[in-house]
């Protein structure tokens, strides 16, 4: 494992930030309306919620993302995404999301936690997209997916600065738990929309949160708890025993790469007001 400090190929810049921690805000409520909605509110008994959600979502992104690309991404920032893009692209087809095996979000943890979290934000997201439109997987999930690869990678790149061993087993842990509450967010969009004869495991508009937070639980155990504990120890299996040599191979071309190489100030004044006629020796 190769000591020192990381190389960040997309900083996040203080108008960015703010941004992000809105964006990031609203999302938490389109994912958790449900059990955060009071049961006198209009909101607790709309069934329009998730799709004002699903329909929001996508513009919020938008807005995020251009704050974090604009002026920022040079051509090495742009390759390094779409090669790892096409990457997670790749894993996500190989998995499938068949039985819980998804090995992409093995991708995100490393390459937040290498490359920054501005720049695992983008690949979460990016990575998202691409492979919902390579499979056809575009609908009104999709915001929510991204938002939630998103966070992975995003966290992963906030994790302690520790090195090696700790490094590796931080970052299984971390990496099971995120596989974990990614399905358990996941689920939280469309479960409004589905309705049981059993109503133990059905949301109820206008009950109270602990009542809906109870019949939550009870529709993970029932559906995909599973697999999402499948999804949490691929993911950890994997950091334990990919991290090493991945966590080096990305940082070694994050220091290649010079992401974080300033242009001298005399260069850019230079640039910025070139001479008005060439000097005369």
């Amino acid at each position: 494992m190769i000591m020192g400090r990381d190389v960040v190929a997309l900083r996040i810049p203080a108008p960015s930030t703010l941004a992000l921690i809105l964006v990031s805000a609203i999302g938490v409520v389109s994912f958790g309306w449900p059990l955060l909605a009071q049961p006198d509110s209009a909101l607790a008994h709309s069934a329009d919620a998730p799709w004002l959600f699903a329909g929001l979502l996508p513009l919020l992104l938008l807005i995020v993302l251009a704050q974090l690309t604009e002026g920022r991404m040079d051509a090495k920032t742009i390759a390094l995404l779409g090669v790892l893009a096409a990457l997670g692209t790749g894993l996500r087809m190989l998995g499938g999301g068949g039985g819980g095996f998804e090995p992409a979000f093995f991708l995100f943890v490393v390459a937040g936690r290498a490359l920054g979290p501005g720049f695992g934000f983008v690949l979460g997201q990016l990575t998202l997209l691409a492979s919902a439109l390579v499979t056809g997987g575009v609908g009104p999930w999709l915001p929510f997916q991204m938002m939630a690869a998103g966070w992975i990678a995003l966290l992963a790149g906030l994790l302690p600065p520790l090195r090696g061993r700790a490094e590796v087993l931080m970052l299984a842990g971390y990496g099971a738990v995120a596989g974990l509450l990614y399905g358990i967010l996941i689920n939280l969009w469309f479960w409004p929309f589905v309705s049981f004869a059993d109503t133990g495991i059905s949301f109820v508009p206008g009950d109270p949160i602990t009542s809906n937070t109870v019949r939550y639980g009870a529709f993970l155990l029932a559906t995909s708890l599973g697999w999402d504990l499948i999804r949490a120890a691929v993911t950890a299996m994997l950091c334990l025993v990919a991290g090493p040599p991945v966590l080096s191979a990305l940082r070694r071309a994050a220091r290649r790469a010079k992401f974080d190489a300033s242009v001298p100030a005399s260069r850019q004044a230079a640039v910025a007001n070139p001479p008005a006629h060439p000097v005369e020796e």
